[in-house]
């Protein structure tokens, strides 16, 4: 790969991180692991081809193009730590996983039963990826900083907000949230 390529590659990844909290590399290899799927199988279940997840993964290509795909995307990643915390089993993943794959998406924003956890409310992690996905999907990250920064002289409360959780990681956007509720 030649320093274009590599620029190029380095420019997709970190886009991803902006847009989807980690580059979609390692946050595909982490779904594959926790659902122990291969990666044409991830494919199959995204809808996506083979070729444009491998594109994905590999930083040559930087945003999913379909709100539905991000939508399995998001639903795949709760599928996983409901896997994690044992809420359900193997079999049952995988039964989800196919009506993953037939789900054609709707809103932004998934419905409640989707975002709550074995005790019927919604996890702070899944709240903030919604609305990070959200404020994501009518604008790019530095589009929300330069807004941000518009708003910070009159709205301050209203600009940390948006740099939070329109532009950081979303590991932060919870901390931020977690901190602020004691």
């Amino acid at each position: 790969m030649d320093a274009a390529q590599q620029e190029a590659t380095a420019r997709a990844r970190e886009l991803q991180r902006s847009w989807y909290g980690e580059p979609l590399g390692a946050l595909f290899r982490r779904l594959i692991d926790d659902l122990g799927l291969n990666q044409a199988r991830l494919a199959a279940v995204l809808g996506l081809s083979a070729p444009m997840l491998s594109q994905l993964m590999s930083g040559q290509r930087a945003k999913i193009g379909n709100p539905a795909v991000v939508q399995r995307v998001q639903a795949l990643q709760e599928l996983a730590g409901q896997v994690a915390d044992g809420s359900i089993s193997a079999a049952e993943a995988t039964d989800r996983m196919e009506e993953i794959k037939k789900s054609q998406g709707g809103s932004v924003l998934t419905t409640t039963s989707q975002t709550t956890n074995s005790s019927g409310a919604p996890t702070v992690r899944r709240v903030v990826r919604e609305i990070q996905s959200l404020l994501r999907s009518v604008a790019a990250a530095g589009d929300i900083i330069d807004a941000a920064d518009s708003l910070a002289p009159t709205h301050p409360e209203l600009a940390e907000f948006l740099r939070v959780y329109g532009a950081g990681r979303t590991s932060d956007a919870v901390s931020h949230y977690e901190s602020h509720q004691n």
